[in-house]
């Protein structure tokens, strides 16, 4: 039974995440009226990590930042551990529960209407008006339609938004993320520290991604991924539980989802539908990272739609996706080449490991991490780091 009592808006945003918080903030604070549906259902498994810029460019308050991140551990196959410092700086740590709740609400004070519902269907009206058709979370009541001059599918990387209006558009390849939140020790312990984060890069933990043991305060993520199908997820996290003496500690919840990590090739129908975040594939190849990307995109989408709705031109909803490449398409195709040569095995994963002791190889990462772009004025160190890469790679370089 559908409830035919219909309202409109300017902007419907389907996924109230990241991206899709963003958009809906951005575009409220422009004077548009905005819905912002999500079910509020889970919790996608996320490392959590905001780099400075995010923070300056989001206004991410201080209380959001569970902990600090002050350099990184790099764990080889070897079990052989290389150290990241941060040079006078953090990575702000943030939990996914109450930060996305966060940005929510941000989006409602705005001026966004909040809705706790999931998106069921895409339609038009007899005009061509876009139509959302939502079923209320918890409640009985018959699905309602909305009218949208235009929508934001933000619902994640199986977008019911992107199957429904861009049914075109080719799917990208996924990594299935889990991990597990669990209560920090209480007393130190040689595999956790609060002010840093472990990247674990073992086949046994995971055989074409990483794992991972990130702080946040008073708890820590620990979690793995992988594309292989048939890989035991949960049996990896159990077993590196097992291993740290983390399986005796108590843990909180539990999540899985799929990350995308290559942007989709088209984000818009060309008329009223635009895709932001992981329904975007906007989630970094090799790292996985993906809120700064996510509220780019959210951002990023606000700003074509607000366009297309002020000129009635719908071309300018392609402006995201090409706004988007230009900034950061040449550090993600560089990303993706480091994950097809270097988390192939754990030969290629030793040597990488390796690699990172370097000093130079630390400031450029730290530097084009932190601040989202890359170093530019420093070609013979990139030179360089690139001939040390193929020696390794050939295996020519000495331990």
């Amino acid at each position: 039974m559908l409830d035919q009592t219909r309202s409109q808006f300017d902007v419907v945003v389907v996924g109230g995440g990241p991206s899709g918080a963003t958009a809906a903030k951005e575009l409220a604070e422009a004077g548009h009226s905005v819905l912002l549906l999500d079910p509020q259902a889970r919790i996608k498994p996320c490392g959590g990590a905001v780099p400075p810029c995010c923070i300056r460019e989001f206004d991410i308050p201080e209380d959001m930042l569970v902990a600090k991140v002050r350099s990184a551990r790099m764990i080889a196959p070897s079990a052989i551990g290389v150290d990241m410092p941060i040079e006078d700086g953090f990575v702000g740590m943030v939990d996914r529960a109450t930060f996305d709740e966060w940005l929510r609400e941000r989006a409602r004070k705005a001026g966004a209407t909040r809705i706790r519902g999931s998106f069921e269907s895409f339609s038009r009206d007899a005009d061509g008006t876009a139509l959302v058709e939502y079923s209320l979370k918890g409640s009985e009541a018959p699905n309602r339609l909305v009218r949208a001059r235009m929508v934001i599918g933000a619902d994640g990387a199986n977008s019911r938004v992107a199957a429904a209006a861009l049914p075109d558009v080719k799917r990208v390849p996924f990594v299935f993320a889990y991990h597990e939140v669990v209560k920090a020790p209480a007393v130190a312990s040689p595999h956790y520290d609060h002010e840093r984060c472990d990247v674990i890069y073992q086949g046994k933990v995971s055989p074409d991604f990483y794992g991972w043991i990130f702080p946040h305060g008073e708890t820590f993520s620990i979690g793995t991924g992988s594309a292989q199908k048939g890989f035991s997820l949960r049996g990896s996290i159990a077993e590196l539980r097992r291993a740290t003496g983390f399986d005796e500690l108590e843990t909180i919840r539990k999540e899985g989802a799929p990350i995308p990590m290559k942007p989709l090739k088209r984000w818009d129908n060309g008329r009223d539908v635009l895709l932001a975040g992981d329904a975007a594939g906007v989630v970094a190849p090799a790292s996985g990272e993906g809120i700064y990307y996510a509220m780019l995109g959210g951002r990023l989408a606000a700003k074509a739609v607000a366009k297309a709705l002020e000129t009635g031109d719908a071309r300018a909803l392609s402006e995201a996706r090409r706004a988007f490449m230009a900034a950061h398409g040449r550090i993600f195709w560089i990303l993706g080449l480091l994950q097809y040569f270097w988390y192939r095995n754990d030969k290629r994963r030793e040597q990488f490991v390796k690699i990172c002791r370097d000093p130079d190889v630390q400031k450029l990462t730290w530097d084009s991490y932190m601040n989202k772009a890359l170093v530019r004025g420093r070609f013979m160190t990139h030179m360089r780091i690139l001939i040390n890469d193929i020696r390794h790679l050939m295996g020519f370089a000495r331990a």
